[in-house]
């Protein structure tokens, strides 16, 4: 079947199986390989996309379920404030390590701070505890989460 899918703000034409996960069609067939292939059930997060804004497990959604759903991968994740802000925090406070976890935990970490700007430490950690990272960089995905918080005016582009 033919899908047409709105990823990153583009439609992407996709031939598939119903049944075929997001995760698949966004790395196999559209070559968008920034979202990545974790445990397959949904457990880790490193294939968390954005479906209409929320985070979703890209592994666990079937394309014929999308419809008309914007989709936002990481590599359409700074086209917003939010996410521009968030992957520098990232930069600044040195979150990677292996980095292979870090797609799906910028992922998590856009949407929760999208829906609430100023998360409470049990936000945080209610909406990043099914986002694993072997690295165990925790410390420092929550501190990176808190300086974006913690900014009360948009970083603006070319400032310092």
């Amino acid at each position: 079947m033919t899908y047409d899918l709105v990823v990153n703000g583009a439609i992407q034409r996709v031939e598939a199986d119903p049944d075929t996960p997001l995760l698949w069609a966004l790395r196999d067939i559209l070559g968008m390989i920034g979202t990545k292939f974790g445990c397959g059930a949904g457990l880790c997060g490193c294939c968390t996309v954005h479906i209409d804004g929320a985070a979703t497990r890209a592994c666990q959604t079937p394309i014929d379920s999308l419809g008309s759903s914007r989709i936002t991968t990481i590599e359409g994740v700074a086209a917003s404030e939010t996410g521009r802000r968030v992957q520098q925090a990232w930069l600044d406070m040195e979150v990677v390590q292996c980095g292979y976890c870090q797609p799906g935990q910028i992922m998590a970490a856009t949407a929760l701070l999208s829906e609430n700007p100023h998360p409470t430490d049990d936000d945080i950690d209610a909406a990043m505890s099914g986002n694993l990272c072997r690295c165990g960089t925790y410390n420092r995905i929550k501190d990176a989460i808190r300086q974006v918080a913690a900014r009360r005016h948009p970083v603006r582009e070319g400032r310092q």
